[in-house]
């Protein structure tokens, strides 16, 4: 437990907290830290605090810290999620200093992001929409791609961040919203493709093409895609180690539509895909990595996909 002369005594280097550390924010928590940032981790999972601060991450309560911080980096699952470490009963920005930042990185629709920038600058708080693309492995580097969107004092206050974690930072306004929005186009498209992808890799089976040789030349030929080229792979080696969850897309894929409905936009593909992911849950995959969506196809069509019995 830190006295309250310690918490004081935090100052000088730019402190930030990632809370949520899951494969992408323990990857991004991972670069603050190299980058010389003081870097605090929390998560429900204690071990996995436990795990940041023994690579050397800061100690202490988020309750003790929140006061220091220069920036609060939100990586959790989504707009539930980010409202209760934001504005819940434990919520951290009635204790933030005013001028620091927040930074949510969750999928969320463009209009709870408008919702909580404006109830964060209301209490003084700078507030980054800044959904988050790359995977883990890229997190882990510094290597994301971030669509932010807000105003230049929240760019400026996110900086270091920012340097830290992300390649490329698209600047896509001033004000929250639009970096939800390019998010939910990116998660269409991302969500599509990896459906399709085990659409087409099982579809190759049935006609005799061994799921390695599909990557082989499917990787090298104009029907590929990033997702193809980094999903496929998990099913050729019948691992479904959860980089990224099946559980995950019933929710994007969720407020895409649910974005396109308010829009009086029709996405049949997004639905179609959708449906996949809601039946690769109802098989009890939905903890599985996002690959375990070519059971369903597997199942349908009597195949053996490798590493099954």
């Amino acid at each position: 437990m830190l006295s309250l002369n310690e918490v004081h005594e935090m100052t000088g280097p730019f402190r930030t907290a990632v809370i949520g550390l899951g494969s992408m924010g323990y990857g991004i928590a991972q670069s603050c830290l190299r980058d010389g940032l003081v870097t605090h981790g929390f998560d429900v999972v204690p071990s996995q605090v436990e795990r940041f601060q023994c690579e050397g991450g800061a100690a202490g309560s988020l309750h003790e810290i929140a006061r220091v911080l220069d920036a609060a980096v939100i990586v959790v699952l989504n707009a539930e999620q980010t409202e209760e470490v934001l504005f819940g009963d434990k919520g951290i920005v009635p204790e933030m200093r005013k001028g620091s930042v927040v930074m949510a990185c969750a999928t969320v629709p463009p209009q709870f992001a408008r919702d909580m920038e404006a109830r964060c600058n209301a209490a003084g708080i700078h507030y980054l929409d800044a959904p988050i693309s790359g995977g883990s492995a890229r997190a882990a580097t510094g290597q994301l791609s971030v669509m932010a969107s807000g105003s230049a004092d929240a760019f400026t206050a996110a900086r270091p961040v920012l340097d830290a974690a992300a390649e490329t930072v698209f600047e896509l306004g001033d004000a929250a919203g639009a970096g939800s929005a390019m998010k939910a186009v990116n998660q269409l498209l991302a969500g599509v493709h990896i459906a399709t992808m085990a659409e087409a890799l099982t579809f190759g089976m049935t006609q005799g093409v061994a799921p390695e040789k599909f990557v082989e030349v499917i990787s090298q030929c104009a029907g590929t895609s990033w997702m193809l080229e980094n999903r496929a792979p998990h099913i050729v080696a019948g691992d479904y180690t959860p980089l990224s969850q099946v559980n995950i897309w019933p929710k994007d894929l969720g407020i895409v539509l649910d974005i396109a409905k308010s829009a009086s936009f029709s996405a049949p593909i997004t639905a179609a895909a959708l449906q996949q992911y809601l039946a690769a849950a109802g098989m009890g995959l939905g903890r599985e990595d996002d690959a375990a969506v070519a059971k369903v196809y597997a199942r349908n069509a009597g195949l053996t996909l490798p590493g099954d019995a």
